[in-house]
């Protein structure tokens, strides 16, 4: 396969760059109108790129979507193993020891990282023993058991008295499980053809079982359900879900193959930043309760939704990330919303945080507003509600990896590093 096409979110890809074709340009356009156009925005000669950042494969050509959280900076490989350190801490890449060495290396891109952990189940599971269950069949027997099927049985056993047509049970592996399992490696199989994962994919493929073809829908992978004897399947069946459902075959007329892993920054950062925030909470043992996503009714049946909310000791802070960077400073519409959120969570201080320096963060700033009062033992008193612009760096000292402590980062912002973070 050819060397991959890297650009970063809000980039350009243009016909004729780098070997990208107008039926490559044509199979991305069909790709973004069955998605709604939320991937790019289309141009008359190539695509503008949005937030979402992961891999987009056309048969042998590969574009690779990367974050960058800083505009300014020259294009760097380093955002590439940001990226799938993100995917980790947020549960989105899962991987054992020698998973994760070979997700740090170099100049992996994340198809071929996503392909060889699903690979590396696979094959555990065929290590650990691959589970049978019962299911039905309908079919030619010697003996009578089950159900006999009188139609049946008329049609294909008029001549042959010695055999019965019946409905029975059957205890082996030719089970959904494996019907799913198998048809993500088929795709996985097509994906890998010449790389490096070749042999891999081939011991894996040859090692499983010949099972039914089955036609793979969401609601089908919905109704997979798991017990006690089948749990440790969950991680593969995760993955092949995710394999299965980004695959579009024959997406223009017949001619391509296409699979893409997308996703979008917006909503890794905010999960980032909530992961982090609840590990240096439980480590310094700070007291905080942690909600991503808490909701409440606005009007009817429209819901308020903030990020992230910290609550302790009747104290509470509101946090809204946002990945994309101001400009000179948040917009209307934003503070707007953050003040919304101190009103119906009764919050303290609100905070919009972005990626990037520390030392660009403003003070906070209260709310010009006095029309809103709080009733504690029953006095009335005034509540001011407080916000600010926050920033965290995403990168670590070292300046390429990913950063460990954006959760001290972000309580010493709301914090203000004037009141104490622990006990």
């Amino acid at each position: 396969m050819r060397k991959p096409i890297q650009r970063y979110e809000y980039g350009h890809l243009l016909i004729n760059e780098e070997g990208f074709t107008k039926g490559h340009w044509e199979a991305f356009v069909k790709l973004n109108t069955i998605h709604e156009g939320k991937y790019f925005e289309v141009l008359h000669n190539g695509l503008r790129f949005k937030q979402y950042v992961g891999v987009i494969q056309v048969d042998d050509i590969l574009v690779e979507i990367l974050p960058k959280a800083d505009k300014d900076e020259d294009d760097d490989p380093k955002w590439q193993g940001v990226l799938l350190s993100m995917l980790q801490a947020c549960g989105h890449l899962k991987a054992d020891s020698h998973d994760s060495a070979n997700v740090s290396r170099q100049n992996l891109n994340l198809l071929e990282v996503y392909f060889e952990i699903y690979l590396r189940e696979l094959e555990k599971l065929q290590r650990i023993g691959l589970i049978k269950q019962y299911r039905k069949h309908t079919g030619n027997v010697k003996a009578l058991k089950g159900k006999l099927e009188f139609s049946g049985n008329i049609r294909h056993n008029l001549v042959h008295k010695e055999r019965f047509y019946t409905t029975h049970q059957v205890y082996d592996v030719d089970h959904q499980l494996h019907q799913v399992l198998n048809t993500a490696l088929t795709i996985v199989s097509r994906f890998t053809k010449g790389t490096r994962l070749s042999n891999l994919g081939s011991r894996v493929d040859l090692s499983f079982p010949e099972v039914s073809k089955l036609t793979v829908t969401p609601t089908l992978l919905d109704k997979l359900k798991l017990n006690r004897k089948s749990a440790h399947y969950s991680y593969a069946l995760e993955l092949a879900r995710l394999i299965i459902l980004n695959y579009s075959p024959d997406i223009k007329s017949g001619k391509e193959k296409m699979l893409s892993l997308l996703f979008d920054m917006n909503v890794l950062w905010e999960e980032y930043v909530l992961v982090k925030l609840r590990d240096w909470n439980d480590k310094n043992d700070l007291g905080y309760t942690i909600h991503g996503q808490d909701s409440t009714t606005f009007i009817g049946n429209h819901t308020l939704r903030p990020d992230i909310v910290l609550e302790k000791d009747n104290v509470t802070f509101v946090i809204d990330t946002k990945w994309k960077r101001p400009g000179h400073s948040a917009s209307v519409q934003d503070l707007r919303q953050m003040y919304t959120y101190c009103r119906f969570w009764n919050a303290k201080k609100a905070m919009l945080l972005y990626p990037g320096e520390k030392t660009k963060s403003t003070t906070f700033k209260t709310f010009d507003t006095d029309d809103y009062h709080s009733v504690i033992e029953n006095r009335i008193v005034p509540v001011d509600h407080q916000c600010r612009l926050g920033f965290v760096s995403v990168l670590g000292v070292d300046g390429v990896s990913l950063s460990d402590f954006i959760g001290e980062d972000v309580f010493e912002l709301l914090l203000e590093k004037t009141q104490k973070l622990y006990n």
